[in-house]
């Protein structure tokens, strides 16, 4: 079978136009078939990449070949004798990591938004052309990717190429004036490219994105100094005003950030929202092996067509969750404390969310594709976050194991030596069959009441017999994401709502104060007690109010005034912190060591 082969313009960059060609050299006899993808992996959302698609025609041999459109995502053209291309046009203006984006500063492209399949060529080699923008700023940019060069200077445009159309849409395209600096981790150069306008310190970003990056290799390969399972990594890092968001490839990152998210030069202390990006670097980072090598068995092959259903989000979203923050801990990046913080808002997040008794993250996992992409007003009553509630219950099973004398650890390498090495997917029952092989006993109920049902995890008694005391309280006002003991006044009551800078309701909680008055997502708030409504005013009638106290309450419904009583609740201890238990007798102390692994010397947080 001969080669497809690809051409990629950025050619209109101020009409955010990518002109792309399809070139099949034996099309099918009685008309070739082009598909675009409904879905990238990493995103389960069908995303239908094919309405970005404003043009198409086909051409042989120099002349027009008639193309039409027989599905949603699929063109057929007619037969033709010899090589056949297709041209497209994407209109490329999505900032997100999941798609298109091109104007004057800047370009990128992930795979699945922009190259056609032609049927029955899923297999075949793959060459790609790319070609520099027109503009003359274009001059000075840079390409950065790990598809393989096939002619290509380094870091330039021109020739690459892929051994099949799975690995053609798995390495995503920079095309900027970026930063550059680099590292190695586990025998593989890293290399971090910045775009964007943004001051940063390049030399810190490197040092610890190489501290976690080493860790988790040595974590999959159970000794320091061991290799990762690629010769070389990218992270593809776009600086803006606000954004965040992450996705995974076998040999490379795609991420969004706030340029604060950055470590700022001549600042020695971790920042919030610094420690916030190395998390995500790190989530990203662990996906290389966790759902791009160790996969369910739903995603072997992918089919991007459809949606592959799963009830295993939990664990490759989960489980990369909890390790994503583990391993800024265990690497010595952040501090123990630092790291307790973060588990206390993990937890936070999963209490405030009454969806976690109605729906399981085994179920989650399932609806995906209907549910967690596309929040609405009742979300948090409906559903719970397999990425949330995954980590929490990874943290269960890896202390239960603890308890047993195994540990996550072990159960993660045990499904690389299975799965990631030998390509063969994780049956759905695989990682609780896996789970009670390791703790020598039936795990059944654990997975049965954590994954499967909606039960509360048992989180308190499971890290105090780790050394770590979970403590419960109200939250003090709608800024508070948990994880420190609290400071000032401890709020009385609760509203039962979220709501915007415009008093909006974001999303009014099942069984509570609002609910019950009759409020729902939507509403704009007016007045409470006959005054005018604020953040100021909702913070204080949650402060100074007493449960069972009633106050009126006006609000616009759509162009509709409505007035109602709302009865104040008591506030719900639904905020969690975690400290170091001095209480904690010689064999809790012992496994919380060998549980944190953490370096003596505590970083500067």
């Amino acid at each position: 079978m001969h080669p497809t082969r690809y051409r990629i313009a950025p050619r209109e960059p101020n009409g955010h136009l990518f002109e792309i060609d399809c070139t099949v050299d034996d099309p099918a006899q009685d008309g070739q078939r082009f598909a675009m993808p409904t879905w990238t992996p990493g995103s389960y959302l069908i995303r239908e990449f094919a309405r970005n698609v404003v043009a198409v025609r086909a051409a042989s041999g120099g002349r027009p070949v008639r193309i039409a459109k027989v599905a949603k995502d699929t063109w057929q053209a007619a037969p033709s004798r010899g090589p056949l291309t297709v041209t497209i046009e994407v209109h490329a203006h999505d900032l997100s990591v999941r798609a298109a984006y091109l104007d004057a500063a800047r370009g990128y492209f992930n795979g699945t938004s922009v190259f056609l399949l032609p049927e029955g060529r899923a297999s075949a080699a793959c060459i790609v052309e790319i070609l520099a923008p027109p503009h003359a700023a274009g001059a000075r940019w840079r390409i950065a990717t790990t598809l393989p060069r096939d002619g290509a200077p380094p870091w330039g445009f021109g020739r690459y190429r892929a051994k099949d159309y799975d690995e053609l849409v798995d390495h995503p395209v920079e095309m900027a004036e970026f930063r550059h600096v680099a590292f190695e981790a586990g025998g593989a150069l890293h290399d971090v490219v910045v775009s964007g306008r943004v001051r940063f310190d390049a030399a810190r970003l490197a040092r610890d994105l190489a501290r976690i990056c080493q860790w988790q290799c040595d974590l999959f390969g159970g000794a320091p100094g061991s290799r990762a399972p690629f010769g070389r990594y990218l992270f593809q890092v776009n600086a803006v005003g606000d954004g965040y968001g992450g996705l995974e490839h076998r040999a490379s990152t795609s991420l969004l950030c706030a340029r604060r998210d950055l470590p700022a030069p001549g600042v020695e202390r971790m920042s919030d929202d610094y420690r916030g990006f190395l998390g995500l670097a790190s989530h990203e980072y662990f996906h290389a092996w966790n759902v791009k090598r160790i996969k369910p068995a739903a995603f072997v092959p992918y089919d991007l067509a459809r949606e592959a259903y799963t009830r295993q989000l939990w664990a490759f979203e989960g489980i990369t969750s909890y390790y994503d923050d583990l391993a800024l801990v265990r690497s010595g990046v952040i501090g123990v404390a630092s790291y307790l913080e973060l588990l206390g808002r993990t937890a936070s997040a999963v209490l405030r969310t009454p969806g976690r008794r109605v729906q399981s993250v085994g179920d989650a996992s399932f609806d995906a594709w209907i549910k967690y992409y596309r929040p609405d007003g009742n979300s948090p009553n409906a559903g719970v976050s397999y990425y949330a509630k995954g980590a929490l219950v990874a943290l269960a099973l890896d202390l239960t194991l603890r308890c047993e004398g195994s540990s996550l650890d072990a159960l993660m390498r045990e499904l690389w030596r299975r799965h990631g090495q030998t390509g063969a997917g994780v049956p759905e029952d695989g990682i609780r069959r896996l789970a009670g092989e390791l703790a020598g006993r039936d795990l059944d109920a654990f997975f049965d009441a954590c994954v499967d049902g909606t039960d509360e995890l048992p989180l308190a008694a499971l890290l105090a017999s780790h050394g770590v005391a979970l403590a419960l309280r109200p939250a003090h006002g709608p800024k508070d994401r948990g994880g420190k003991p609290g400071n000032g006044d401890v709020p009385r009551t609760a509203l039962g709502a979220t709501w915007d800078a415009d008093l909006r309701l974001l999303h009014v909680f099942t069984g509570g104060a609002a609910q019950s008055a009759g409020l729902a997502a939507g509403d704009t708030l007016l007045a409470l007690d006959g005054l005018r409504a604020s953040a100021e005013r909702l913070d204080a009638c949650a402060r100074d109010g007493r449960p069972g106290e009633r106050i009126s309450v006006h609000a616009f419904r759509r162009d509709e005034l409505i007035e109602t009583t709302l009865e104040l609740a008591a506030a719900p201890d639904d905020t969690a912190w975690l400290a170091l238990d001095a209480r904690a007798d010689a064999d809790a102390l012992a496994r919380r060591e060998r549980w944190l692994d953490a370096p003596t010397a505590e970083p500067k947080d």
